[in-house]
C-alpha cells in the first residue's frame, strides 16, 4: 500500500457563498512537494444525495433543470443537499418528491460516488428509490422542473442526447440497471 504525502501546510484561497477552495501542499514519499488546490468541503450535514427513482422495474425518472455550471438545461436524476436533520434515505425522499413530484414507500441506500476525487472532496449518495407515489413538496428550484423518464434498456442512449452529460447520473442508473438484472428483477 502507498504512503499518502506529507501535508506541509493548507491554506483557504478562495471563498463563496457554495465554495470554499483550499490550497495544500504536499510532499510526497519521494521526496517531491506539490501543492494542489481543491474544492473543500464545508463539513456541514450528511453531504448530497441522488435517487433513481423507478416507476416499475424498466423506467426511471429523469428531471430537466436549468444548470448553471453548462448554462444550458439539462436531464438528470433528483438530487440536493441532505439536511442537517436528517438521513440520507429520508433527504433522498425530500429531493425527490421538491424535484419530481414522487415519494417513495421503499428506499434503498447504494454507494457513495465521488464527484471529481483530483480536485475536490465530496461524494454522492446514491439511493434507489422504489413504489412511488404522487407527493409535491416546495423546493428552492427558481422554476418548475420538468419531468421525464427513461428505459433502462436505452440507457446507452443517453450518449447522444446533449441534454444528458452528468456522469455520476449515467453511473447511477448503469448501476441499478445491473443490480436489477442481477436480482431477477429486470431482463435487459
Amino acid at each position: 500500500m502507498r504512503q499518502k504525502p506529507a501535508v506541509l501546510a493548507r491554506q483557504i484561497v478562495a471563498k463563496s457563498r457554495l465554495f470554499t477552495v483550499e490550497e495544500v501542499e504536499l510532499r510526497f514519499s519521494n521526496g517531491e512537494e506539490r501543492t494542489y488546490e481543491r474544492l473543500a468541503n464545508k463539513g456541514t450535514g450528511p453531504g448530497a444525495v441522488m435517487v433513481v427513482a423507478m416507476l416499475d422495474n424498466e423506467h426511471a425518472l429523469l428531471i430537466e433543470e436549468y444548470c448553471g455550471g453548462t448554462e444550458d438545461y439539462q436531464l438528470s436524476l433528483p438530487k440536493g443537499l441532505v439536511e442537517m436533520d436528517e438521513t440520507v434515505l429520508e433527504g433522498a425522499n425530500r429531493e425527490l418528491k421538491e424535484e419530481a413530484g414522487y415519494g417513495a414507500r421503499q428506499l434503498e441506500y447504494l454507494t457513495q460516488l465521488s464527484l471529481s476525487p483530483g480536485y475536490m472532496n465530496q461524494k454522492i449518495h446514491v439511493v434507489l428509490a422504489r413504489d412511488l407515489y404522487p407527493e409535491r413538496l416546495q423546493g428552492d428550484e427558481p422554476e418548475p422542473i420538468e419531468v421525464d423518464k427513461i428505459s433502462l434498456r436505452e440507457l446507452f442512449s443517453l450518449m447522444d442526447n446533449p441534454r444528458f452529460t452528468e456522469g455520476r447520473a449515467l453511473a447511477a442508473l448503469y448501476l441499478v440497471r445491473d443490480l436489477l438484472i442481477q436480482r431477477g428483477e429486470f431482463v435487459a
